[in-house]
């Protein structure tokens, strides 16, 4: 009896979970509900106590998500809660040039699809977020706790909290944002370049109703997009612009900026009619010098930030957390460990080169209607106008855009076992 026990496992050789996910944005949300709805071991840590319910008054931070995320979200249990809350429908989009006669409008009846997207508000993508991973018996929660460090040990780490007791995990996932304490307590190094550009951000009211429709300008500085939210006349809008313009337009009078804005619009939408509070961001794209390391890996911005042309950083970090957590449960039901170096390598070479493409293909496009050379302006004017003739073309487009071509993750696809 006595070698039996001998031979028996201590419970200390069992660690709380199988991963850690540092940051309950909506990417670590996302990871965490994804693993846990398949039975993993997951701790959920964040500075700050989950979200509380969703305000009345709009927020200013919004998500343009496509068709993939949507998936993503289905899959995570987030999407009914969003589809019972308010949010935007993008049934079509237009886009045309300040500095020249193109234009291109995309439809996605031409893809049979219902919508290429919709706008969700971050208080309500993470209220959503919240309640998906309430109550799941897998899901640990150490919120508000700051990670300190870790030690390793084997193959596991134990992590050092802040007000609350160690925990050890065989994976820690970072999903804690651009100035990621996992990243740089694991020693990866990350390349950041500014844009020289501040987007600023406010939800307005306008004469005219969006009909659903995203609408984006491109100007001498940057672009401009309306952005369609639930209420018929209700938009939120992105100018992108010089930091010496966005400051100015802060803080200008109410009256004046909404005259301002309608005329840079080209009083697409007629007056701009209401104007909420005003933001700014600067603008800056990084990446990480790797998404990975023995027993840690990176997700959203703490691996990627792009250029926000597109609205396509969220959707990046949901289809980062879409692959960890597919690599995850591949490695877990296969008996690997999840946090050895040549499982987590599949995560780093499948998300890195989608995303470092998508980073190249943002910086094209800011470069190109930023440019003020008269051949250039008149080279992406025919450029917009041949793609609005061409409907395979437009179609590879919108495909691409929403999310329903690619190396795609199965729950990206709609694949949830």
């Amino acid at each position: 009896m006595q070698n039996q026990a001998m031979h028996q496992p201590s419970l200390r050789s069992v660690p709380d979970c199988e991963v850690a996910v540092v940051g309950a944005g909506v990417v670590g949300l996302t990871l965490a509900a994804l693993l846990s709805r398949a039975n993993v071991r997951t701790a959920l840590i964040d500075t700050q106590p989950p979200a509380s319910t969703v305000t009345a008054e709009h927020d200013l931070r919004v998500f343009a998500v496509t068709r993939a995320s949507e998936r993503v979200l289905s899959a995570a249990n987030a999407w009914p809660h969003i589809a019972r809350s308010r949010h935007g429908v993008i049934r079509a989009m237009e886009v045309w040039d300040e500095k020249s006669p193109g234009r291109v409008h995309f439809d996605s009846a031409l893809i049979a699809e219902p919508a290429l997207g919709c706008i969700v508000e971050q208080q309500v993508l993470r209220q959503a977020l919240e309640q998906a991973v309430a109550g799941l018996p897998a899901l640990i929660s150490r919120r508000p706790a700051a990670l300190r460090g870790w030690e390793t040990a084997g193959d596991r780490l134990t992590l050092e909290l802040d007000g609350q007791p160690p925990l050890s995990a065989r994976l820690v996932a970072g999903a804690d944002g651009t100035d990621s304490r996992v990243r740089g307590l694991a020693g990866i190094g990350l390349r950041r370049e500014e844009y020289a550009q501040t987007a600023l951000v406010c939800n307005v009211v306008t004469e005219k109703p969006h009909d659903d429709v995203a609408r984006q300008r491109f100007l001498g500085a940057g672009p401009l997009a309306f952005l369609p939210l639930d209420q018929p006349c209700l938009c939120s809008i992105v100018w992108t612009t010089t930091p010496a313009l966005a400051g100015r337009l802060a803080n200008v009078a109410a009256e004046s900026f909404r005259a301002e804005l309608a005329l840079a619009f080209d009083h697409r939408l007629g007056a701009v009619t209401h104007c909420g509070p005003r933001a700014v961001f600067p603008l800056a794209r990084a990446h990480a010098e790797a998404y990975v390391r023995p027993r840690v890996a990176l997700a959203g911005d703490a691996a990627h930030v792009v250029h926000p042309l597109a609205g396509q950083g969220a959707n990046l970090g949901l289809l980062d957390a879409a692959a960890l957590a597919e690599v995850i449960i591949d490695a877990i039901s296969a008996g690997r460990d999840p946090g050895a170096l040549h499982v987590l390598r599949r995560y780093e070479r499948w998300r890195r080169g989608e995303n470092v493409l998508m980073q190249g293909v943002m910086d094209f496009f800011h470069l190109l209607f930023g440019s003020t050379c008269e051949p250039v302006r008149a080279l992406r004017g025919v450029g917009l106008n041949l793609t609005d003739r061409l409907p395979l073309l437009q179609e590879f487009f919108m495909r691409r855009a929403s999310g329903l071509t690619g190396d795609l993750p199965r729950f990206a696809r709609g694949q949830v076992n």
